[in-house]
């Protein structure tokens, strides 16, 4: 059983979930890095990128009654939403000083219209009785902060995003400012979600098709100490105004090794990808989101290591296992794997919990954990299997109080476009209707008992062994 408060809802992300309708200024945002890198001709030609344009999508903005009335409809009480800075300073702030006077100078120049209707969709929400979770920061910069054609390129530009180092600081006056107009109404803060995705797929796994696909292994070091410099001044930030929870959410990934005995690669791998950032961090967080989906699987590097500053890696992740499976297909364990090709792994889950709080004793949220199954064929078990381990983990003293899933309506899912499904529920992109998938179902039974008990016997894949 899940304690009476323990949270259960879902999390979406502004520039993923927001866009609808193409012909509505209002709507549309095109001042980030993401709306011009998924239109950039060279992307498209080299399938770098889907196709699909993000101002065709599930139209939050505009919808978000309904998405917050099918939360409530199926059992949540806890909605995690995404600001975009991009919306709320279209133009720079980096003329505006900080101390006396600043937050009066950046109201001058916020796009105030963005900025009311950002409260209008928060107070929906709490008229609907659920808590507000905001997170500042969801993969995309502004413009005048990032221009990744510039970067892909070459071409000299002083708009490096997080490589450049007064990024924080821009970033820290925005927290401050969103703070100071929202401190009343929201319930839990996030400055940012999975900066670790952000540096290593913007400049080392630059395959994966996110901005600025430009491969130097020093600046994917730099702009993650930039990103937690950044998370450190908006933590005090938003602290000026509120003594609710402020936390960091992050994906993290758990390492299974080839030979159980290689312990030195086990503990390189977990370092390099989940504690060097949350190391940064830890001082500045009142609670840590765990974003999960699967594990990988690694086996040590036969040559000598990749060597870059500070770290040297000496492993590789195996194909046939955690993110490297075929799509849709299984495992080489015999696992399920979901469309985008993720080994479904829950004790991945637990094992992190479990060594998230032993190690940094702080109050556990998971922030996202969901399947792209577009025919539903997996979710329901999934869900069961990754509650199972939640709620294993708690029996054995983790603190978590909260569940969201990734996602309650299907989105835009980056370089994939509308390939990958995400949601509870069928988001029908071109007539705006959210059609519950029958997942839906199980996730409202289990939030509104608050026990996966009467599901536990349905382990098809054996998954729950653990």
């Amino acid at each position: 059983m899940f304690p009476k408060d323990f949270m259960f809802g879902a999390s979406l992300s502004g520039f993923q979930f927001e866009m609808g309708n193409p012909n509505d200024p209002k709507e549309v945002d095109p001042n980030t890095d993401w709306f011009v890198w998924v239109r950039e001709p060279e992307n498209l030609v080299n399938g770098i990128v889907s196709g699909d344009l993000p101002e065709y999508g599930a139209g939050y903005w505009k919808n978000y009654e309904k998405v917050h009335q099918l939360a409530v409809d199926f059992g949540m009480d806890t909605l995690r939403i995404g600001i975009e800075w991009s919306r709320v300073f279209p133009t720079s702030t980096r003329e505006v000083p900080t101390g006396d006077g600043m937050l009066e100078a950046l109201d001058k120049i916020a796009n105030k219209e963005a900025v009311e209707h950002y409260r209008k969709i928060m107070e929906d929400m709490k008229s609907k009785g659920l808590k507000v979770f905001v997170n500042l920061n969801h993969f995309t910069l502004p413009l005048w902060i990032h221009d990744p054609i510039s970067v892909h390129k070459g071409i000299p530009t002083d708009k490096l995003g997080w490589v450049s180092d007064d990024t924080p600081v821009e970033f820290a006056k925005y927290a401050e400012y969103v703070a100071w107009k929202f401190s009343d109404i929201v319930d839990y803060w996030s400055s940012m979600n999975e900066p670790h995705v952000v540096a290593q797929l913007g400049y080392f796994q630059i395959l994966a098709g996110f901005p600025p696909s430009y491969f130097r292994p020093e600046w994917y070091i730099k702009s993650l100490v930039n990103e937690a410099k950044a998370h450190n001044l908006a933590y005090d930030a938003i602290k000026k105004y509120t003594s609710r929870p402020v936390g960091i959410i992050y994906s993290f990934i758990w390492y299974d090794t080839v030979n159980p005995q290689d312990r030195d690669i086990f503990e390189n791998a977990m370092w390099l990808t989940n504690w060097y950032y949350i190391d940064m961090v830890k001082d500045k967080a009142d609670y840590i989101g765990i974003n999960y989906y699967t594990r990988s699987l690694i086996d040590r590097l036969p040559a000598s290591g990749m060597k870059f500053g500070d770290f040297e890696l000496n492993w590789y992740p195996l194909r046939g296992y955690g993110y490297a499976c075929p799509e849709g297909g299984m495992s080489l364990s015999g696992r399920p794997a979901s469309e985008f090709g993720w080994e479904v792994y829950p004790e991945g889950l637990y094992n992190l919990i479990k060594a998230i709080y032993e190690k940094y004793k702080k109050t556990i949220i998971v922030t996202e954990n969901g399947i792209a199954d577009e025919k539903d064929k997996y979710r329901s078990h999934y869900l069961i299997s990754h509650l199972y381990a939640v709620e294993k983990a708690m029996n054995e003293g983790a603190n978590v109080i909260g569940y969201l899933h990734w996602s309650i309506v299907d989105n835009y899912e980056w370089a994939k476009g509308y390939s990958k499904r995400f949601g509870l529920a069928y988001t029908d992109l071109e007539k705006k209707i959210y059609v519950p998938r029958p997942s839906m179902y199980i996730f409202r039974e289990i939030a509104r008992t608050k026990s996966i008990e009467q599901f536990k016997d349905y382990d098809p894949y054996k998954l729950m062994k653990f």
